[in-house]
């Protein structure tokens, strides 16, 4: 097709040929936008102008003197091609990079090519992807192909097919790394072929507008339940008084579901007044969002502490004052992070849009501009707790498991009971926020409505723990605690 000219005539197709010489003594830069095309680096650029950075060890590679290049930048939109089943990602301008050097596919480079691709700041709520089109995603269509190709031999090694229409494919991402940035996101492949930018809304109107609603209602449901479940661990608190590794362990929990309902309330909170409050009210509003959900990750840190201590390493709890001390650092703690924050200026009203800049949601939160306190107190806090807490978890898992085959604890033999323990401390210990680091673009809106959903429901999950873990049986509940602790230190004991 380059050849015999007609790639002139056709409208949203733009290319560039360079023969480049094996020793080559630098890199070959070449520019394009989408409205000029591709062109060498000297050559003066209007408009957006993005950059492609071929190293030169590519060429030293190989066996020919001369080898070809050759550019395309295509507007899809015009030429109706890679369009991708059930795709809801934006591309990018439209535009798609294409790459060939010699007359062999190349792949597997140890210094990487660059595209730059240049556009203004993305909007909130949209992440960019660097993707090439793989042909071999989805399986063919039946029918005839039109449009372009490229002449390629079956069972041979030759210039990247370009889709035509009637042949399955899509974008993946599989050897390029995304480095986004305020004017430009550069993606690193370590292959050529058709490349191109997705933006991924990180949710569109109406997934938003259902899982508000969803969130909404369980929230609701769920500050009854831990207004419950706070009743409830008063009540056994003062039947079985005089029993101390107990009444720490409800106050852990109280605590913990005290913290939940306070997140709970502030969700309802910033989803109603939000977008409607005075800048100001809007940051504290934003502070206390933040403060509740750091109370939850810290208490649920403790919880994990204390189960640590009482079976693995097998403690009494000998500390004067001791719950009194693990409320100051779970409630003491998030007000020194939320402090640093708040006088850097982190909270303020947060818009979630659509890649056309259509705000779907406002939201009380931390700042566009300081992700990085998010990213820092919120992910890098809660997965430094999931992993220990999960470490914990496997630990006591397999201890209860070792007790129950010798028979020691009584109370624990039932599958039912054991399976319901597992799962209590599977959600007391936070896995279920887990989910949040598994959702990542549009791809992730069924596991949105399971985080939602289960978060929601997590005051619930508690209650219903505690309630069969506790009640009507709780002497012998409670004399199954003891047994536990008592025989690890037997146990312990004969060991040293």
């Amino acid at each position: 097709l380059l050849q015999s000219g007609w790639h002139s005539r056709l409208a949203g197709l733009k290319t560039l040929l360079l023969n480049v010489s094996r020793a080559v003594t630098h890199d070959v830069l070449i520019t394009f936008s989408p409205t000029a095309g591709p062109s060498e680096l000297n050559t003066p650029q209007t408009g957006k102008a993005g950059k492609i950075h071929l190293p030169r060890q590519i060429f030293r590679s190989l066996s020919s003197q001369i080898v070809r290049v050759v550019v395309t930048v295509l507007n899809i939109q015009q030429l109706g091609m890679f369009k991708e089943v059930n795709q809801r990602a934006q591309v990018l301008d439209n535009t798609v990079v294409g790459i060939t050097v010699g007359k062999s596919s190349i792949s597997g480079l140890q210094d990487p090519v660059q595209i730059t691709f240049a556009h203004s700041k993305l909007p909130q709520g949209v992440t960019p992807q660097c993707v090439f089109w793989d042909p071999s995603k989805g399986t063919p269509c039946s029918g005839p192909g039109v449009g372009l190709g490229t002449g390629a031999v079956p069972g041979t090694h030759s210039h990247p097919a370009v889709p035509v229409a009637g042949q399955a494919g899509g974008w993946h991402s599989r050897g390029c790394l995304t480095q986004p940035g305020d004017k430009g996101t550069v993606c690193s492949c370590d292959h050529l072929t058709f490349f191109t930018l997705l933006l991924n809304p990180a949710l569109d109107g109406s997934t938003a507008k259902a899982l508000i609603a969803v969130a909404t209602a369980g929230c609701g449901v769920a500050m009854a339940f831990s207004i419950f479940t706070i009743a409830f661990c008063i009540f056994i608190r003062c039947r079985f008084r005089f029993e101390e590794t107990v009444r720490i362990n409800l106050g852990l929990h109280m605590n913990l579901v005290g913290s939940l309902l306070l997140l709970n309330l502030a969700f309802l909170l910033n989803s109603g007044l939000s977008g409607r409050t005075h800048p100001r009210t809007c940051r504290v509003l934003g502070g206390f969002t933040h403060y509740c959900l750091l109370c939850c990750f810290t208490w649920m840190a403790l919880e994990g502490c204390q189960l640590y201590l009482l079976f693995v390493k097998v403690l009494g709890i000998y500390i004067h004052h001791y719950l009194a001390k693990l409320c100051l650092v779970g409630w003491g703690f998030p007000v020194l992070v939320v402090g640093v924050a708040g006088v850097i200026g982190s909270y303020g009203e947060y818009n979630i849009q659509t890649t056309d800049q259509q705000v779907i949601a406002h939201l009380c939160w931390i700042t566009s501009k300081h992700l990085l306190v998010h990213y820092i107190t919120n992910c890098g806090y809660f997965g430094l707790i999931f992993l220990f807490n999960m470490a914990v978890f496997g630990v006591v898992t397999q201890k209860s498991c070792s007790l129950q085959s010798t028979g020691a604890v009584q109370g624990y033999r039932k599958p039912w009971k054991v399976a319901l323990v597992a799962a209590g401390l599977f959600c007391l210990l936070g896995a279920t926020w887990a989910l949040a680091l598994l959702t990542y673009g549009t791809s992730s809106a069924p596991i949105l409505y399971l985080f939602t959903i289960l978060n929601s429901l997590q005051g619930i999950f508690i209650f219903i723990w505690l309630v069969v873990l506790y009640y009507p049986k709780t002497k012998q509940t409670i004399g199954s605690l003891s047994n536990i602790i008592r025989h690890d230190k037997i146990t312990t004991a004969s060991q040293d």
